[in-house]
């Protein structure tokens, strides 16, 4: 019991069942179960059970108490912790050759720096891990616990290329641990950033076959981004349309032969192919990842529009959107106008990352504001930007610390945020707005 680790507890729901227990807040808990606890992943697991042993110390003393609480199977305690892991979030231990952070530049606040390899996080949001940083024990601890779904970047399943890939030695074990994983039903879905001359061509193709004996969830193959702040980093350059459509042709392949793999839309716009159509995606795994994400706004926003109504007078907006999405934004806003909505689409090049990058989630409030002064936007009102502008943690601010409520006051007009990946919210969000 000496070596247990303690975990303050910040607060105790009232009327739960800690409180009725006799725990309070700054009590640290112990043991659940005569079992140590290293973070949420084990606390969650330990206290599914209708009848807990649970272990704690009271504040200001060396008091231990225990006690025995019967509960509904997977009923909540009400204990409240200094974190919401229960420890300190785990950072990336890789030197990824393609690694988007390293990319920033460098006057971008430190978050923006910031890099984790969370297996925890894998499990409860959805962050892609490597599996380079965890141990054989802590390896073991997420079989034992059954840590399911998990979100893995794989890149590739040849150690060798994942090694020079990541720059860990560590890399070389995926294959074994992926192996692992499915023979002890932990489900996992996977994601390869595509380089050119590294895991692209027949070293796709060998990650793809592996897949297939693997039985990941999801693949998502997505082409590697660079920025234009590569200063003293690995040389790469961005997949040529020819390298992008051998990919797409090895992936569909694959897909052919049932493995759940998908091509980014961005690597079928850099290969200038016709999207797959809106059943190809099935329940959408991959969504984050850029994967049929133009097929579901589009499929949303043609159905909602079935019912909208034709407006009593004309509005038009400008809206803005990145290099690779404008076009077809462009074709799917035209179908507004006989409902007495236009929308001038902007296609806006963005400088703070470098013309390569070309997806409109990584536009900045300063490339906005550049377009504005090179006369590019209307007379209108009302700019319309995709929510997945903001940043996730802060939606009122872009990449480069810019507020929307900044940027309205330079470009004088309402800024309105808009749904970028739900086609039938962002029809209901655009009519609301003209009611109001």
């Amino acid at each position: 019991m000496e070596n247990l680790k303690k975990h303050r507890i910040l607060a105790v729901d009232k009327g739960s069942l800690a409180e009725e227990a006799g725990i309070e807040a700054g009590d640290f808990l112990l043991s659940v179960n005569g079992e140590k606890i290293v973070d949420i992943i084990d606390y969650e697991d330990l206290i599914t059970n209708e009848e807990i042993t649970v272990c704690f110390e009271k504040e200001n003393s060396e008091q231990r108490i225990e006690v025995i609480i019967e509960k509904d199977e997977f009923e909540d305690l009400g204990l409240n912790f200094e974190t919401s892991l229960m420890s300190e979030v785990r950072l990336c231990k890789n030197n990824c050759v393609f690694c988007f952070v390293d990319q920033m530049p460098c006057n971008t606040r430190k978050t923006l720096h910031v890099k984790d390899d969370d297996f925890r996080l894998s499990l409860i949001m959805g962050n892609y891990i490597t599996l380079t940083n965890i141990d054989d024990d802590e390896f073991e601890r997420i079989i034992r616990r059954h840590v399911s779904p998990l979100y893995i970047s794989v890149h590739a399943t040849d150690g060798e290329v994942r090694k020079k890939m990541m720059r860990n030695p560590s890399a070389t074990k995926i294959f074994e641990r992926l192996t692992r994983l499915k023979e002890e039903n932990i489900k996992f879905n996977c994601q390869i950033v595509l380089c050119p001359d590294l895991n692209n061509g027949d070293v796709l193709r060998k990650s793809l076959s592996d897949f297939l004996s693997l039985s990941p969830e999801s693949v998502a193959v997505v082409p590697v981004g660079l920025t234009k702040h590569r200063e003293g980093l690995y040389p790469l350059s961005k997949l040529t349309k020819e390298e992008a459509s051998e990919a797409i042709d090895i992936i569909e392949e694959f897909c052919k032969k049932g493995l759940n793999v998908y091509a980014s839309d961005e690597m079928y716009l850099q290969a200038e192919r016709e999207l797959p159509p809106y059943e190809y995606y099935g329940e959408f795994p991959q969504i984050e990842n850029g994967v049929g994400l133009i097929r579901m706004f589009e499929d949303g926003f043609n159905y909602e529009l079935e019912y909208a109504e034709k407006l009593d007078k004309n509005i038009e907006f400008d809206a803005v959107s990145g290099v690779s999405a404008g076009p077809i934004l462009k074709g799917l806003f035209s179908k507004l106008e006989k409902y007495g909505i236009k929308i001038n689409t902007h296609i806006v090049e963005n400088e703070f990352f470098g013309e390569t990058i070309t997806v409109s989630g990584l536009i900045c409030g300063c490339d906005i504001v550049k377009a504005y002064e090179k006369g590019l936007f209307s007379n209108s009102e009302k700019l319309l930007i995709p929510c997945s502008m903001l940043k996730e943690d802060d939606s009122n601010s872009f990449l480069d610390g810019m507020t929307v409520g900044e940027l309205s006051k330079i470009i004088n007009k309402k800024v309105i945020p808009m749904p970028a990946s739900d086609g039938a919210a962002f029809i209901a969000e655009l009519f609301s707005e003209v009611a109001v």
